[in-house]
């Protein structure tokens, strides 16, 4: 099903992967893992190499899943994962560049920010829901409370540092729609290809926000 706008990720669960896949072979059964446990946004980062082929694997053999593209930092990430069959990127940070290309290629975006500046700047071009990154490192909750001053309209997807301990908090508050999070695929569990282990994070992720 096609992402008209990123904000429509955050209607599938609290919570939406962020992945980091070493392993060609290990896309589909994750995926799939991930999808059993009921979580269907994926985030498959592009910091290995083989990050592409595993989305495009995703895009095409687990269609319940929407899988999207993470750490997109150019404007040619964004074409290649556009290509790939993803339905969305996430940057780390905030280029206007990345943002006006992914309008053209109809592309939905989640960029990162951090600083105020940050928020005005994806504000001017057009974009109100935002990924807070680092979330942890760049002031967690005291921060994105203190972002709710003046950008009333905005809401946030935090990522960076978030565990299920603190994730229900950061849930709370009414400026964060959605949270990214490493700990549904522990690079240990795909290793093994324990799979029952990522589907059993995944639903004790979905039930976060209760």
């Amino acid at each position: 099903m096609a992402v008209n706008n990123a904000l429509e990720l955050a209607g599938y669960g609290p919570v939406i992967p962020v992945i980091v896949l070493q392993r060609v072979q290990d896309a589909v059964p994750m995926a799939q893992a991930l999808v059993a446990g009921g979580v269907r946004v994926l985030e498959v980062t592009l910091r290995t190499p083989v990050a592409l082929e595993c989305m495009e694997l995703i895009a095409r053999e687990v269609p319940e899943a929407i899988v999207g593209a993470g750490t997109v930092r150019s404007v040619a990430d964004a074409r290649a994962a556009r290509d790939a069959g993803c339905q969305f990127a996430v940057t780390p940070g905030y280029v206007s560049e990345i943002s006006l290309e992914c309008r053209e290629i109809g592309l939905p975006l989640l960029p990162g920010v951090a600083t105020a500046s940050e928020v005005m700047a994806a504000n001017a071009d057009g974009l109100s829901f935002l990924k807070f990154f680092p979330a942890t490192a760049a002031g967690g909750i005291p921060m994105l409370k203190a972002l709710g001053g003046p950008f009333t309209d905005v809401v946030f997807c935090p990522t960076g540092g978030l565990t299920p301990q603190n994730a229900p908090e950061f849930l709370a508050l009414p400026n964060v729609k959605v949270c990214g999070g490493s700990w549904l695929t522990p690079a240990d569990a795909v290793a093994a290809g324990d799979w029952g282990r990522i589907t059993q994070l995944a639903r004790e992720a979905q039930a976060l926000r209760g």
